[in-house]
């Protein structure tokens, strides 16, 4: 018999180009007579905030807005959006940005009706009230966090990145609207859209994976290879930044249910302790954890390269494998994500302490198709350098 599976999909998801205009009145459906729009200074350079406002005060409704958000925010950053968010008293946040605005905006809607500050709610469940609702805007396709119950932030003292995880913080709507991503830079649209792969490729491949998040994630997987290369290099071309929103949306349904594993539990330290960008990180990562944990699941493997378009007919398992990393690697640099750990100023002595951070992350190693231990992580250290 079939073991029982679930899929959550406690969000209410909107699709389509054009959907964003209709935020005034789904703001006023959730009761809001006033809102707290957050987003960050490059969105309100490039008029979004402007027009998001405007869509908002033309439904009638009270708008405030917030653009400090910092890229890879810090708690403090978070704290600050926080003490602003409970001067002004709103009844709904909205948020418009990428993974940074979207996981400031989740908690700040919880930090709304929870004292303390973001400090106070980093690992399981800890928040104890739901928020005010929160709607989400990606501007990106990638991160994933408009359906996702964590979200991270880099905490300075310990130079780490750390994650608050409630089901408390997840966001009432997702508004995906693909015209938001129109305007999006072509190494944002590399590093957000390798990120989506690899959700997706983790999410299937991992321990927690089940018939109902394969099938987001395999399509995720094909759609983000075909049409990754085309919204970076045509960013204008909206049919391809249609298929890498359905692509990162599916991913995000994916992970935010089955969980990524070894390839974002060995970015982490990267991120914290260095800096590296998210999506970045785990690019270069991914076909080293790849070959490391293809014998964990040598078929789920061999799939995703059949989903990323490899010619595997007649090939063994093992063969197929090989053509996933290829797969993995040519796109990567076709949008030019840095191959290589050196590519970012990383060296041999650096080793030790990303082994350590890595083993930090246990509720991602936990996850893993094949158990990851100190030597097995040097390893992939050393092999990506």
């Amino acid at each position: 018999m079939a073991a029982i599976v679930s899929l959550n999909l406690s969000t209410e998801i909107v699709f389509g180009s054009g959907c964003a205009a209709s935020i005034g009145a789904r703001a006023q459906h959730l009761g809001a007579e006033r809102v707290l729009l957050i987003s960050d200074a490059g969105l309100h350079q490039a008029g979004l905030v402007a027009q998001m406002e405007d869509w908002l005060k033309h439904a009638g409704l009270d708008v405030v807005c917030y653009t400090d958000v910092e890229p890879e925010p810090s708690v403090s950053n978070a704290d600050a959006c926080a003490r602003f968010a409970r001067q002004g008293s709103p009844q709904v946040i909205v948020g418009l940005g990428g993974g940074s605005v979207l996981d400031t905006s989740k908690v700040v809607g919880a930090l709304v009706t929870n004292e303390g500050s973001v400090e106070n709610y980093l690992g399981n469940d800890l928040v104890k009230q739901p928020g005010i609702p929160t709607i989400l805007l990606p501007t990106t396709s990638g991160t994933g966090a408009e359906m996702t119950r964590n979200a991270l932030f880099y905490v300075p003292q310990r130079r780490t990145k750390e994650a608050v995880i409630s089901p408390l913080i997840m966001t009432r709507l997702a508004l995906i609207d693909p015209a938001l991503t129109l305007s999006v830079p072509p190494s944002v649209t590399a590093a957000s859209g390798v990120d989506a792969l690899c959700h997706a490729i983790e999410s299937y491949t991992g321990l927690n994976a089940n018939p109902l998040t394969d099938a987001y994630a395999l399509e995720s997987i094909h759609l983000i290879s075909t049409h990754l290369r085309r919204a970076v290099f045509a960013g204008q071309d909206l049919a391809a930044r249609e298929g890498m929103a359905l692509g990162s949306l599916y991913a995000a349904i994916a992970l935010a249910n089955a969980g990524t594993n070894g390839v974002h539990a060995l970015a982490y330290p990267l991120q914290g302790l260095h800096r590296i960008a998210h999506g970045v990180a785990n690019a270069m990562l991914l076909p080293y954890v790849i070959e490391f944990n293809a014998p964990g699941n040598l078929e789920r493997f061999a799939r995703v390269a059949q989903q990323m378009g490899q010619p595997i007919q007649g090939l063994s398992p093992r063969d197929a494998v090989a053509e996933a990393v290829r797969a993995c690697r040519l796109l990567a640099a076709d949008v030019g994500i840095p191959r290589r750990l050196c590519d970012v100023g990383i060296g041999e002595s650096e080793i030790g302490a990303l082994v350590a951070g890595a083993l930090d992350v246990q509720r991602l190693l936990k996850n893993n198709p094949r158990p990851l231990r100190a030597p097995d992580i040097e390893q992939i250290f050393r092999q990506a350098l």
